[in-house]
């Protein structure tokens, strides 16, 4: 796969566009450099065409006769110009053509507004003035009133030369402009990119022994890196507390292990050390049998919460059906019924009708059912757990666990979703589990979108409140 590189991406642009903008000053001052010059010509060709009225006269002598004195005509023009014309009258008709009028050449044009055209392959810039009275007229003059139209012709060679240095002068400037900015520009993009850099390499140093990521004071003053500093640090922190998390699950997962372990190769070895009766040999199976089925339980629970941590953290299973939250629930206190028939305590649901909602009902039930055997094993006989489900249109649906024994520790309450965790030094294995049921039901109410939370007050026990949120697909 090829690599695409940022700095080659920015010089590239910078680039182009310099060069575009380059080219839009050529194009522009050339541009502008024709229309004055033109706006030039004009008023000069303007000026000669009205000279030239005034070299129509009549001749002194009746009939008097209207003609074009072309012996001042040259004191007129510019000799260098080349410049070319012809003079009409109302009445006469052609009165002159200049010598270097071009040959065949009819112009018929209306209007004063100047023209380009070509005559065999030569540009000319054309005007043509009408309506112009004669000035030369005496006052007792008898003949008729006429008036002139005249069509000035200049060669636009002198112009198309001036263009062309115009353009080759404003083209080199703007070559010079660009290399300039050009080199300006990747000495920014260099000294730009620079911190981005640093950052990387101070990056590079982050390990399982330094989560410590050293910002450069240089990355930390460009805003564009403060998003990028602010989500690396984020994830380096919850990269450090997974991994803490990890090496704590191990740990205690192999505490945890080794117990039961222990225990089974104790009796094995007891077995072994001298013959015994067979009734011995069988106590001691059993026993051991209910190790193993110890250390089963946990390596089952160990799995389900990992899989369920795994869940939480985006991979969640998509091939899920829409269920009925209140069933779940239901099914769930059948399960813990005979828990609460050993230890006298009633289990009262309040529900308000079926909630659907796009999840595992299996996953649920074990949720409900930890969290109803912790209610259970902690009530006192005769009293009652109440579990109610609460759902609001539009909002979540929200299931609470509210037993009546004692109330947790004010120190213990923030660590009772934590792996292993146990709060009371006084549950034995053989009632308290192994501190994994309210992590699991955690990490599987979290893979779901929703929150779990825990209060309890002295004399009120404790109540367990589960949010799940109902989106559009369910």
């Amino acid at each position: 796969m090829t690599r695409k590189s940022i700095r080659r991406r920015l010089v590239t642009t910078v680039v182009l566009s310099q060069a575009l903008l380059a080219l839009g000053l050529l194009l522009a001052g050339v541009l502008y450099t024709r229309k004055r010059l033109l706006s030039a010509l004009d008023s000069r060709m303007q000026a000669h065409a009205t000279s030239l009225a005034a070299l129509a006269r009549y001749t002194e002598d009746p009939p008097e006769k209207l003609y074009f004195d072309k012996t001042l005509a040259n004191a007129t023009l510019d000799p260098d110009l080349d410049d070319a014309y012809a003079i009409w009258a109302d009445q006469s008709g052609l009165l002159t053509r200049s010598d270097n009028w071009p040959k065949g050449l009819e112009v018929s044009r209306v209007g004063n507004s100047p023209w380009t055209f070509d005559w065999k392959g030569v540009p000319y810039r054309g005007l043509r003035l009408s309506e112009i009275p004669v000035l030369d007229r005496e006052p007792d003059t008898q003949a008729p009133l006429e008036n002139l139209s005249i069509v000035y012709a200049s060669p636009l060679f002198p112009l198309q030369r001036q263009v062309q240095e115009a353009g080759i002068f404003i083209a080199g400037m703007s070559l010079l402009l660009l290399s300039i900015t050009t080199w300006f520009a990747l000495w920014g993009i260099r000294q730009g990119l620079l911190p981005l850099q640093q950052l990387a390499e101070n990056a590079a140093l982050v390990s399982t022994h330094n989560w410590q990521l050293q910002v450069p004071k240089d990355a930390n003053q460009v805003a564009e890196l403060q998003p990028v500093v602010q989500s690396m640090q984020t994830m380096l922190l919850r990269l450090e507390r997974s991994f803490a998390q990890q090496k704590e699950f191990l740990g205690n997962a192999a505490h945890e292990l080794k117990t039961p372990v222990a225990v089974l190769k104790s009796t094995l070895q007891s077995l072994l050390q001298r013959p015994r009766a067979s009734e011995d040999y069988q106590r001691g199976l059993e026993n051991s049998l209910e190790d193993l089925e110890r250390l089963e339980r946990l390596l089952q629970w160990m799995l389900r919460l990992a899989r369920a941590e795994q869940w939480a953290h985006g991979a969640l299973r998509l091939d899920l059906q829409v269920i009925d939250v209140t069933a779940t629930c239901e099914e769930a206190v059948e399960r813990v019924r005979h828990l609460a028939q050993e230890r006298k305590v009633d289990i009262h649901l309040t529900k308000d009708g079926q909630v659907p909602l796009r999840v595992d009902p299996e996953d649920l039930q074990l949720v409900w059912a930890n969290l109803l055997e912790n209610a259970v094993r902690y009530s006192p006989e005769g009293r009652s757990v109440e579990v109610e489900i609460q759902h609001h249109d539009g909002g979540p649906v929200r299931i609470t666990f509210q037993d009546h024994g004692p109330s947790i520790p004010a120190d213990d309450l923030p660590h009772i979703f934590q792996r292993f965790y146990r709060g009371d030094a006084s549950r034995a294995r053989s009632t308290g589990g192994f501190g994994l049921g309210l992590a699991i039901a955690k990490a599987l109410v979290e893979a779901y979108g929703g929150s779990i939370q825990a209060e309890s007050e002295p004399g009120q026990g404790t109540r367990m409140t589960v949010e799940l949120p109902i989106t559009s697909d369910n």
